[in-house]
């Protein structure tokens, strides 16, 4: 059981992390290269919490 704990706790900080830096990366951007790739902010934080969280 501990182990199971811990094993979720590592997980959701892997997760925490990986969606940290997808965030860092997106809100880095320039409105110039948004409009560059067509894209929108709002957007692609959404797609990102899907990506890591699947939800």
């Amino acid at each position: 059981m501990f182990s199971t704990l811990i094993n979720t706790t590592r997980d959701r900080i892997a997760k925490r992390r990986h969606y940290n830096r997808l965030v860092d990366e997106i809100m880095g951007m320039t409105s110039r290269d948004l409009a560059d790739i067509n894209g929108s902010r709002a957007d692609m934080l959404q797609h990102a919490y899907r990506e890591v969280y699947g939800k």
